[in-house]
């Protein structure tokens, strides 16, 4: 830097008028006008001199300090620019130049498009990996049953493709498992509608209580639970359905069937079965496929029970009048046979559970049948002794009868003849010879019976007395013999 002594005089023309040299030649002019002092002229030069090195030394520095920042913007964009390869999984680009030469803003120049590049396709490779990791949490977070209000963290060390892909096929193998998942969450929400349709039931209120996503028309921003809870519940409640639906199912089969048999044994009309024939359409088949809307509902199968009931309080009053008619005739079987009402015990018993109807009209009718028979049976085995005993109790009355007779007639008629007297006495003689015949018979028929049967022959059983005729008609005939004999 030169001197800012004065110099020699030199014509103002000669320098242009911005010149440091014609500003020192004007001021020295100014100065000898005044009369300015040597030194106080020297002291100023030096502080002129003193600013202009300041002045050149701040514009040195601002140059230096710009060459430096050249310097690291060009090793930054460097240092950017293999960043970005590296992480892109890329080994060169082709817009930048192999040798950087020329300035250092030529050589910045020359980088900066093919940074700028790169940068892009990172900016798009960075908002494929947001949507891809995006669309990844949201399936997981329906997978998982959990809310999805995690941020999402892409790792920007790698953006390759190859990591790009791993993602996309993570991607794709969960939206094959939420199709799956979804496609089982619609299978059950069709089972889960069929059942409560046929049972009369409302299918939004049971898959509420499941997830009120499963609701057909929800938020579609909702996110879909589809997690293995959920299509546990949803399994399990389709289970319980099923089962509920077998269960109406069974009943309605058990009481169609009662239902039947009650209208065959009432003989109930076709006007009156009328209003239940679809229920017994309905209860003769074990599958759904027949079903209809409320076929199943609790108020169908309560209304079919209710008219159950009210037949079988009829078929139970109609079968204790069957009972009792049957009753009757064994009493009269018993009665005519001397024979003791059997089964007493077993008709009580009988009683009883026709009055808590439980019992089968057939097969009470069997059960009666079977009393009958075998009451008749032994009616009819008893029947020649009867036969007997009844002959041999006519005769010991007639005997009787003529004893008194002759006895009345001697008391007030002795005079009508003896011959009379005679006669009768004869007669009753003659029936007198025929009883003991007839007694050991009997005693032998009983005897058979009895061997044969196993028990005890009796007569009037309701008194439970044996036949016991032999002391008291050996006495008897004893008394007879006795008597007749004096007569005669």
């Amino acid at each position: 830097m030169g001197s800012l002594k004065m110099t020699g005089k030199a014509p103002c023309a000669a320098l242009p008028e911005s010149s440091c040299a014609y500003l020192l030649q004007e001021l020295k002019m100014i100065w000898d006008e005044v009369g300015q002092e040597e030194n106080e002229r020297e002291r100023i030069l030096q502080e002129l001199e003193q600013e202009c090195q300041e002045v050149y030394r701040r514009k040195v520095n601002s140059a230096n300090m710009s060459r430096i920042q050249l310097h690291q913007a060009l090793a930054e964009s460097e240092a950017e620019f293999t960043n970005l390869l590296l992480s892109l999984g890329e080994r060169s680009f082709p817009g930048r130049p192999e040798k950087m030469t020329g300035t250092l803003k030529e050589q910045l120049n020359s980088i900066t498009p093919a940074l700028q590049e790169m940068q892009m396709r990172k900016e798009a490779r960075l908002k494929q990996f947001i949507e891809v990791q995006t669309e990844i949490q949201r399936i997981t977070s329906e997978i998982a049953g959990r809310p999805e209000n995690e941020a999402i963290t892409v790792n920007q060390e790698d953006l390759s493709l190859k990591k790009l892909e791993e993602h996309q096929s993570e991607l794709q193998r969960l939206k094959r498992e939420k199709s799956d998942r979804l496609c089982k969450v619609e299978e059950y929400k069709v089972l889960i509608h069929n059942y409560a349709k046929i049972m009369g039931m409302d299918p939004s209120k049971i898959l509420s209580n499941v997830h009120t996503s499963l609701l057909d028309g929800a938020n579609d921003q909702q996110t879909k639970n589809i997690s293995d809870d959920i299509l546990n519940k949803l399994n399990t409640m389709v289970q319980q359905l099923k089962e509920e639906k077998n269960q109406r199912m069974d009943k309605l089969h058990s009481l169609g069937k009662a239902l039947t048999k009650l209208w065959n044994i009432l003989d109930t009309t076709m006007e009156e079965r009328r209003p239940y024939g679809e229920i017994k359409i309905y209860s003769m088949t074990s599958g759904s496929s027949m079903l209809g809307p409320g076929s199943l509902t609790l108020e169908t199968i309560q209304k079919i029970e209710s008219e159950v009931q009210r037949l079988d309080h009829l078929k139970a009053s109609k079968m204790k009048e069957l009972f009792m008619i049957k009753q009757t005739e064994i009493k009269e079987i018993c009665k005519k046979s001397h024979m003791d009402m059997p089964y007493q015990t077993e008709m009580n018993k009988i009683m009883d559970v026709i009055m808590s109807g439980d019992v089968d009209h057939d097969d009470l009718l069997k059960t009666m049948d079977e009393y009958i028979y075998k009451v008749k049976e032994e009616a009819t085995s008893r029947k020649e002794i009867m036969d007997k005993v009844e002959k041999w109790m006519a005769s010991c009355d007639e005997e009787r009868w003529l004893e008194e007779y002759s006895r009345d007639e001697r008391r007030y008629s002795i005079s009508r003849g003896a011959h009379k007297h005679l006669k009768r006495a004869e007669r009753a003689r003659i029936i007198v010879n025929k009883i003991p015949g007839l007694v050991e018979l009997l005693m032998a028929k009983t005897e058979i019976w009895e061997q044969e049967r196993e028990k005890v022959f009796y007569y009037d059983e309701s008194i439970k007395q044996r036949l016991q005729y032999q002391p008291w008609l050996k006495y008897y005939l004893e008394q007879q013999t006795s008597y007749y004999g004096s007569t005669t």
